[in-house]
């Protein structure tokens, strides 16, 4: 079977959200950003085959979406879990303990920084910045932002973070 012939990434659903940004932006191409965070939204991936159907909908190459998806590092192209959690290693982080509480929450979860859970509920990521500096070492995850972090508070957090999956 080609790729041609494999069925549809986008449900008529994206299409149709993708579709209707295009009156907000200049150009379809400004829509590429969107465009991504709608699938991976809803996939929560963008998985490589959708690249050519969302660039044949902005009337790109499939060169120029892969250029905008490759640049940020938030897109991954298997899905993730439902719950991303995020633990800034930004230099006051580090300093804070950022890097131990990463280690600590990945033992707790059983995973290495970058994995999913094998339940699919909760993958662990570093991130370089939150913009959190002055509530160092701090995480977010989907839209909960943990402030002061530390590893005393890791099974805490592991278990909000699971629940948050449910």
């Amino acid at each position: 079977m080609s790729t041609t012939d494999a069925a549809p990434v986008l449900t008529p659903e994206m299409r149709q959200e993708i579709c209707a940004l295009f009156p907000r932006y200049p150009t379809k191409q400004a829509v590429t950003l969107p465009a991504l965070h709608i699938v991976n939204e809803q996939l929560r991936c963008v998985p490589m085959r959708a690249i050519p159907e969302i660039a044949a909908l902005l009337e790109l190459s499939p060169a120029q979406v892969h250029d905008t998806l490759s640049f940020y590092g938030f897109f991954k192209h298997e899905p993730c879990g439902k719950v991303r959690a995020w633990v800034c290693r930004s230099i006051s982080c580090a300093l804070r303990g950022g890097e131990d509480v990463l280690a600590a929450l990945g033992e707790k979860l059983h995973v290495h920084p970058g994995e999913t859970t094998p339940d699919g509920k909760v993958t662990l990521e570093f991130g370089e910045c939150l913009g959190l500096c002055d509530f160092a070492p701090a995480m977010l995850a989907g839209e909960k932002v943990f402030k002061n972090m530390s590893v005393d508070k890791v099974d805490e957090v592991a278990a909000l973070l699971q629940a948050q999956a449910d």
